[in-house]
């Protein structure tokens, strides 16, 4: 994110000296992108960032294509994927391209006794059941229903979870490009404009804990290039005194997004929320209708030439869909002509509002299809305009 923080102990000027109470140094780390010419952040450990006990064999755990050419709408029923105690174990691979992975989760333990650290991708985590603290370098963040998680490639982590809040439930965006706020929302010094949905107030960052120095076993798990590392540490991956800089984790609720609307139908990129190289997440949240005498609220047919169009319903009547429920999960492929359903189109004319709220993910490249996500395939989607389908 392009702004400025600053959270516990830092020197003065950048890689010099910085001294522990008892005249050792602390450790500097810079930790960026794109080389040196990205975001970055610099953190301060009480011990070197480096000691490697071991490193153990990997997982392959890249996802498997069941359907590698799909060209028909489908829906799957996200809730049907099992709680699974483990929580990458709990990530359940859909969809996937050669610039994204898609995954559902629903993580039942508490926490886990490793940390964990995606090289290969930036993640957008999407809270739809549950809450908790995402614990990392850079401090603790706390999350709930309806926030966007924004972990940028590379950070050491794990997920905390509440036990007294239901089911936990999330969706998984690993983009291999770098998530940013979408351009056309920003000055070129990387400020949020005033017509930007949201802003810098919306966002929250990670609060400074106290450093853990500690030493022992501690197993982070890394994905890269698509297997399942372990590496095992000396020191307490949480041992940082300070940071400052522009690169580190964030939360983002949907709640916050403030709706774009006109006189007529706006189209999907008013909803976008971030993007990236390879795709585009957009929020659908409750709003005015258009206020044009002759509008029609419903979206129009569309053609998704350029992009796979993914649908993570999360709550509330989806105004243009036809027996869809939370949970539910929407594909509809490129070169694929798509719309209302049945009855949807006429029936928008004359409401005002819509109190919808969900996720949409477009794609510039195809996605394939799991197994898994033909196991929790809900009936013939792609047959639901049929005449009579509802």
């Amino acid at each position: 994110m392009p702004f400025y923080k600053r959270q516990g102990d830092v020197p003065d000027k950048r890689h010099v000296q910085f001294r522990k109470p008892d005249g050792g140094l602390y450790h500097e780390q810079l930790f960026g992108t794109v080389g040196f010419a990205g975001m970055s952040s610099l953190l301060y450990h009480v011990n070197p960032p480096t000691r490697v006990v071991r490193v153990e064999d990997p997982v392959d755990d890249r996802p498997v294509a069941a359907v590698e050419n799909n060209m028909e709408a489908r829906k799957l029923v996200g809730f049907d994927v099992a709680p699974v105690a483990d929580h990458l174990a709990a990530r359940v691979p859909v969809m996937f391209n050669s610039d994204c992975t898609l995954r559902l989760a629903s993580p039942t333990s508490l926490s886990v006794d490793y940390f964990y650290k995606n090289t290969d991708s930036d993640e957008v985590v999407f809270i739809h059941e549950g809450s908790g603290v995402l614990e990392s370098i850079f401090g603790d963040l706390r999350f709930g229903p309806g926030d966007y998680l924004v972990i940028p490639r590379g950070i050491i982590h794990k997920f905390v979870l509440d036990k007294d809040c239901g089911t936990h439930r999330q969706l998984i965006v690993e983009s291999r490009h770098p998530i940013y706020t979408p351009k056309r929302y920003r000055n070129h010094f990387g400020q949020l404009l005033e017509h930007s949905p949201f802003c810098e107030r919306d966002i929250r960052t990670p609060v400074h804990r106290e450093a853990i120095d500690a030493q022992g076993e501690f197993e982070i798990k890394v994905r890269k290039a698509g297997q399942l590392h372990s590496i095992v540490y000396l020191d307490h991956p949480f041992d940082v005194v300070g940071w400052d800089g522009y690169h580190f984790p964030y939360a983002f609720n949907i709640a916050n997004f403030e709706p774009i609307t006109g006189r007529i139908h706006q189209p999907p990129p008013t909803h976008q929320t971030f993007e990236c190289d390879g795709l585009v997440i957009c929020s659908f949240v409750p709003r005015m209708y258009d206020y044009h005498p002759l509008s029609i609220p419903a979206p129009y047919n569309h053609s998704n030439i350029d992009s796979d169009e993914v649908l993570y319903y999360v709550k509330g009547n989806f105004m243009s869909r036809n027996d869809i429920a939370s949970g539910h999960l929407t594909l509809h492929p490129a070169g694929v002509p798509h719309g209302p359903h049945p009855g949807t189109y006429e029936g928008s004319i004359g409401k005002k509002e819509t109190k919808e709220l969900a996720v949409m993910v477009d794609t510039f490249a195809p996605l394939q299809l799991t197994q898994q996500a033909l196991d929790i395939e809900g009936g013939e989607y792609g047959k639901s305009w049929l005449p009579g389908a509802h």
